[in-house]
C-alpha cells in the first residue's frame, strides 16, 4: 500500500490541562479528608445531636468514597480524530458489509412512523448499498409495524437516490422536511418538492391503518408477509415472522436511479408465554443469529427505534478505527454519544448528559474504552460471538466483504425462523458467553464489560456532527422513572458476578474497573442524599448545630469543597455549550433522581436480589400529547398524576420549606442568638427551597392539568408536618 498504508486512519489526543486539574482534584481530596477528620474528632457527647452527627459523618464518608470514583474518569480523558480520506483510498471497494439492528416493542409507545424515519435515516447512509443490510426487530409483532416498514421499502427507492444525489443530511424524512427551508435551485426544488409529497402521502397512508387499528384486506393482498398474522395469538404468543422485504444480492432490486438497494429484513422473534423472551437482548441475540445467515456483516451497529441517523458519514467514522492497521485488530466496539432533539433551550429535566458525554466517557476511553449504553454502537462481530482477543490477530477485510449464500429468499426465511426460535438457544451459550447478556435490565452494560474482559478495547467518539439523535423523555414521571431502571439494572449488576471488580479483575485495568461502578453504584447515593436533606433541615429547625461555626477555621474545608466542586460543575458545563440556568436545572434534577428514582431503584435491587419480586423492563413513552409538549417547550415542570416519587419529592420540599420558615421566625424571635453554629444548614436548607420552587409551583399555585394533584399535596403537607413536630431533643 505504499507510504499511505501505513498512516493511521485515526488518531488520539490527550485532552489539555491534565497536570492542573489533577492538582485541583488533590486539593478537593485534602479538604475531604479534613471534613472527615472534623467529624471523627468533634462528635457531640451524646442525645440525638450526636446521632445525628454520626450519620452526617456516614453520609460524608460515602461521598468522599464515591467523588473519589468519579474522579478515574477525568484523571486521563482522550479525544478521537478519524481521516476518511485515507480510509477511501486504502480500501476503495473493499470495505465490509454492515448490518444494523433496529429494535421496536410497542407500536403504541413506539409509533411506526417513528421506527420508519429511523429505518429510512440508516439505509440512505453515505455507504455502498451492496454491504448494508437493515434489520427491524418488532417485539410488539405488529402487522402496523410491518405495514409501515413494507412502505418505507418503496419510498426508500426514491429517498436513497435523492439523499446521496443532494447529499441531504439528516437523512429521516420527518427531520429532514422539518429542519430544510424550500431549496432556491430549481432541480433540487423540483426533487424536494416530489419527496416531501411522496413523503407526506406514505405519512397519511401509515397514519390511517394505524388510526384504523389495522391492515385492511386489500393491503394484505398485496404482499404473503401478512398472511403470517393468520397465526397470531398475540403479541406474547406466536411464530416466528421473517420477511426479507429487499433482498440486497437481487440484482433486481434497485432503487429509481438504478443502483442496488440495501437489504431490509422484518423480524419478530417466537414469542411464548412459557419461554422467557430476556427483553431487548434476547431480541438482539435473535438478529445477530439471523443475520448471520443472510448479511452476515463483520460489523454490526444497533440503535433504538426513535434514534435516527443525523450524519450520513457516521459508517465511515466507526470503520476508521476498525480497519486502522495498527490499532484497529484490539478494537470490539464504537460508541457513539445518545444526543436529542426535543431537549429545551435549558435542558429542563436535564436529559442530555452532556457533561457525562463529552467528560466521563471520553475519560474511560482513555483506560480501555466506554462502556457499552445500549444504542448508537458499533460491533465488531467477533467480539459479540463470544471470541477473545489475541495479540497479533489480523482481520482480512477483503475476504469478508463478501456476502454468502446462494439460497432463494424463502428458503433463507425458512431457515432464519428456526434461530429466532423460543427453543434454539437452550442449551446453548447465548445470553451468556455469546451475544448480549441476560438476567439484568442493563444488559448493555454487562455485555460491554464482558467484551472487555475478554481482551478487546472499545472506542468512544464524538463527531463534530452528531451521529444520532433520538426523543428524551418529556415528563418528569418519565425520566425519573427511566433513571429507575438504569440504575436498578447497575446495582444489580455490582451484587452479581458481572460487577466490574470480579469479572474485570485481571483483565482491566483498576482506573476502568473503579469507571463502571460510578454508575453501578449510583442508587446507594439515595440515601446519604436524603439523610442530608431529611436530617439537616430538620436539625437546623430544632437549633442542633451539624457543621462548624462561622468562626471557626474548620468551616474553611467545608466552604473550599463545596465552592470548589459546584465552581468546577458550572464550569465544565459552560465549557461544553450548556447554560447558566441548564446547569441550575442539572443540580435540581439530580437531587430529584437521587431522593426518588435511585431510592425506588435500590429497594427494588433489594427485593430482586432477596428473590422477592423479578425485575421488569418498562420502555419510555416516546409520545406526548399536545398540552403536555407546550409545557414542556416552555419549561414547566409535569406533575399531573399520583405517583410514590412524586409524594417523596413534595415531601421533601416540603419539609424543607417548613424547617427553614421555623428557623428563621426562631431566630428573629431569640434575636439571632446561636446562629453561627448553623449557618450552613441555614443555606443548605435555603437552596434547597430554591431548588423546589417548581414543586411548590405545582403543588399551591398553578391550575393546568400538569400541576400537583390536591390529594398529593395534602398527603406530602402532612407528612412534613408530621416530621417537623417529632421532638429531637
Amino acid at each position: 500500500m505504499g507510504g499511505e498504508g501505513r498512516l493511521p486512519l485515526f488518531e488520539t489526543k490527550e485532552a489539555k490541562g491534565r497536570i492542573a486539574y489533577r492538582l485541583f482534584s488533590i486539593s478537593i481530596f485534602v479538604g475531604i479528608c479534613l471534613i472527615w477528620v472534623y467529624r471523627v474528632t468533634h462528635v457531640p457527647g451524646g442525645g440525638v445531636g450526636r446521632w445525628a452527627w454520626l450519620g452526617m459523618l456516614g453520609a460524608e464518608l460515602w461521598f468522599g468514597f464515591y467523588w473519589i470514583l468519579t474522579q478515574t474518569v477525568r484523571w486521563r480523558p482522550v479525544y478521537r480524530y478519524t481521516f476518511k480520506e485515507r480510509l477511501s483510498q486504502r480500501y476503495k471497494d473493499d470495505l465490509p458489509g454492515v448490518d444494523i439492528f433496529v429494535c421496536t416493542a410497542d407500536p403504541t409507545i413506539e409509533p411506526p412512523m417513528l421506527v420508519v424515519n429511523t429505518v429510512l435515516s440508516l439505509i440512505a447512509y453515505d455507504y455502498p448499498s451492496d454491504k448494508l443490510a437493515i434489520y427491524l426487530s418488532d417485539d410488539g409483532g405488529s402487522d402496523l409495524t410491518f405495514y409501515a416498514l413494507l412502505e418505507a421499502s418503496h419510498f426508500a427507492k426514491d429517498w436513497i437516490p435523492f439523499c446521496k444525489k443532494f447529499k441531504v443530511d439528516p437523512r429521516s424524512p420527518s427531520a429532514y422536511f422539518a429542519q430544510a427551508s424550500e431549496p432556491l435551485d430549481f432541480h433540487y426544488k423540483e426533487e424536494w418538492s416530489t419527496k416531501k409529497k411522496l413523503y407526506q402521502e406514505m405519512e397519511d397512508r401509515i397514519q390511517s391503518v394505524v388510526k384504523l387499528g389495522r391492515v385492511n384486506e386489500e393491503i394484505q393482498a398485496e404482499h404473503k408477509g401478512f398472511s403470517e398474522w393468520n397465526s397470531v395469538l398475540n403479541s406474547r404468543n406466536h411464530q416466528t415472522i421473517l420477511q426479507i422485504l429487499i433482498d440486497g444480492r437481487d440484482p433486481n432490486a434497485v432503487d429509481n436511479a438504478g443502483f442496488v438497494m440495501p437489504t431490509l429484513v422484518y423480524l419478530s422473534r417466537e414469542k411464548r408465554p412459557q419461554h422467557h423472551h430476556n427483553f431487548k437482548a434476547g431480541a438482539l441475540n435473535a438478529l445477530i443469529r439471523v443475520s448471520s445467515e443472510i448479511s452476515n456483516g463483520p460489523i454490526i451497529l444497533n440503535v433504538d427505534c426513535d434514534m435516527f441517523s443525523n450524519n450520513a458519514e457516521t459508517v465511515r467514522d466507526a470503520l476508521c478505527f476498525f480497519m486502522d492497521e495498527d490499532k484497529g485488530p484490539e478494537i470490539g466496539f464504537v460508541q457513539y454519544p445518545q444526543r436529542f432533539m426535543n431537549i429545551t433551550e435549558n435542558d429542563f429535566y436535564a436529559n442530555s448528559f452532556r457533561v457525562i458525554s463529552k467528560v466521563e466517557l471520553s475519560g474511560m476511553d482513555g483506560y480501555g474504552g466506554p462502556l457499552y449504553i445500549g444504542s448508537g454502537c458499533f460491533f465488531r462481530r467477533e467480539s459479540l460471538s463470544g471470541k477473545k482477543y489475541i495479540k497479533g490477530y489480523k482481520t482480512d477485510w477483503k475476504k469478508r466483504a463478501q456476502r454468502h449464500g446462494s439460497e432463494t429468499v424463502d428458503e433463507l426465511e425458512e431457515r432464519g425462523k428456526v434461530l429466532a426460535s423460543c427453543s434454539y438457544e437452550l442449551g446453548t451459550q447465548w445470553g451468556k458467553e455469546m451475544g448480549l447478556k441476560y438476567g439484568c435490565l442493563a444488559e448493555d452494560v454487562t455485555t460491554g464489560l464482558a467484551i472487555h474482559s475478554r481482551g478487546w478495547k472499545s472506542i468512544y467518539f464524538e463527531p463534530t456532527r452528531d451521529a444520532f439523535m433520538g426523543l428524551a423523555p418529556t415528563t418528569l414521571l418519565q425520566s425519573l422513572g427511566q433513571h429507575k431502571r438504569w440504575v436498578e439494572g447497575h446495582l444489580h449488576i455490582f451484587f452479581s458476578r458481572h460487577c466490574s471488580f470480579i469479572q474485570g479483575h485481571g483483565k482491566i485495568k483498576l482506573p476502568l474497573q473503579m469507571a463502571y461502578c460510578i454508575y453501578n453504584l449510583w442508587a446507594l447515593n439515595a440515601l446519604p442524599t436524603l439523610y442530608y436533606v431529611v436530617i439537616s433541615p430538620l436539625c437546623l429547625l430544632h437549633a442542633i448545630p451539624l457543621f462548624p461555626e462561622i468562626t471557626s477555621p474548620w468551616i474553611m474545608p467545608f466552604c473550599y469543597v463545596i465552592i470548589a466542586k459546584y465552581t468546577h460543575s458550572l464550569a465544565e458545563h459552560l465549557w461544553h455549550g450548556e447554560t447558566l440556568k441548564a446547569w441550575w436545572n442539572d443540580q435540581r434534577i439530580w437531587l430529584y433522581r437521587k431522593t426518588s428514582a435511585y431510592l425506588f431503584g435500590t429497594i427494588d435491587c433489594a427485593l430482586s436480589l432477596l428473590g422477592i419480586t423479578k425485575s421488569a423492563f418498562t420502555i419510555t413513552v416516546k409520545i406526548a400529547d399536545d398540552d403536555l409538549s407546550k409545557r414542556y417547550e416552555q419549561e414547566i415542570m409535569e406533575f399531573g398524576t399520583t405517583s410514590p416519587m412524586f409524594i417523596i419529592l413534595a415531601t421533601l420540599a416540603m419539609i424543607n420549606l417548613l424547617c427553614l420558615g421555623g428557623a428563621i421566625k426562631r431566630v428573629v424571635l431569640d434575636d439571632g442568638v446561636g446562629v453561627e453554629s448553623l449557618v450552613l444548614q441555614f443555606a443548605q436548607c435555603g437552596l434547597w427551597v430554591l431548588i423546589n420552587l417548581p414543586i411548590y409551583e405545582g403543588l399551591f399555585l398553578r391550575k393546568d392539568k400538569g400541576r400537583m394533584p390536591p390529594s398529593l399535596a395534602f398527603t406530602s403537607t402532612a407528612l412534613a408536618v408530621l416530621a417537623s413536630v417529632i421532638p429531637m431533643h
